[in-house]
């Protein structure tokens, strides 16, 4: 479980973030959701440590990472694994060479080991035998995926998604959130995701968090989403494009 208290960031003299309380429950996909500009992913990145906060304190399973000694942190730092948006992947590496950059530089595994651990990876994502090919080689879902096997390579116990499914066509898009909630059922971890995809809330959702301008308006699951009483949640799902699929599936 992830616990974070009073989190406050301003940039420039802005308030971003005005004093966020959540908890990120384990075994659960975790979701923040809002509209662009509402601090969804500096709050993702305080909580991270890719930001500090102005304020507030941020506890994984306990452990307090802004007011513990270097070694925590960087024990805390080797159990969370990272889904950028655009995957981020090394487009001079293979594959197998992204994916088994962590290992690389946080172990000190054989080359045997990290390949089969890179292959385990693979095939739990679906792309077995596709080691030796290049990023310009795959399709947007395929570099989510070996984005997702990366982030998942050191056994993480607190794995995080910037907009997995940004830029991916529906069907893509699904898969994905399958994926993920499967991942996440699998190994028992905290997934956190970051999203404005109405549709993979009302599909995998268990844990939301509604962020406005900076504050944390809603929490609940995909199963009272619908029924929420706050206006600026209701404003946000009716201006989601997909807001009728959303609407459709809980007929």
């Amino acid at each position: 479980m992830i616990e974070f208290k009073n989190i406050k960031k301003q940039f420039n003299g802005k308030q971003i973030l005005k004093g966020i309380d959540g908890t990120f429950e384990k075994g659960k996909v975790n979701q923040l959701i809002g509209a662009s500009g509402t601090g969804k992913s500096v709050l993702l990145k305080c909580i991270v440590g890719l930001v500090t906060p102005d304020e507030g304190t941020v506890e994984f399973d306990g452990r307090d990472f802004y007011n513990s000694d270097r070694e925590t942190r960087k024990g805390i730092r080797r159990e969370i694994g990272m889904l950028f948006q655009g995957s981020a992947l090394f487009d001079s590496k293979t594959v197998e060479e992204n994916v088994r950059f962590p290992l690389d530089l946080l172990t000190k595994m054989s080359p045997e080991e990290k390949l089969e651990k890179v292959n385990f990876c693979l095939e739990r994502v679906e792309l077995e035998n596709s080691n030796k090919k290049m990023p310009s080689e795959l399709s947007g879902g395929m570099k989510k995926r070996v984005g997702i096997a990366r982030a998942i390579v050191m056994n993480s116990k607190y794995l995080f998604c910037d907009e997995p499914n940004s830029g991916l066509d529906p069907m893509t898009s699904i898969t994905i959130d399958n994926l993920i909630k499967e991942i996440t059922d699998e190994f028992n971890t905290t997934t956190i995701v970051v999203t404005h995809d109405m549709n993979s809330v009302v599909e995998i959702g268990e844990n939301i968090i509604y962020l406005f301008e900076g504050e944390k308006k809603w929490q609940g699951d995909k199963s009272n989403i619908m029924q929420a009483d706050c206006k600026e949640l209701e404003d946000f799902m009716m201006s989601s494009k997909l807001v009728r699929e959303a609407r459709a599936h809980w007929k």
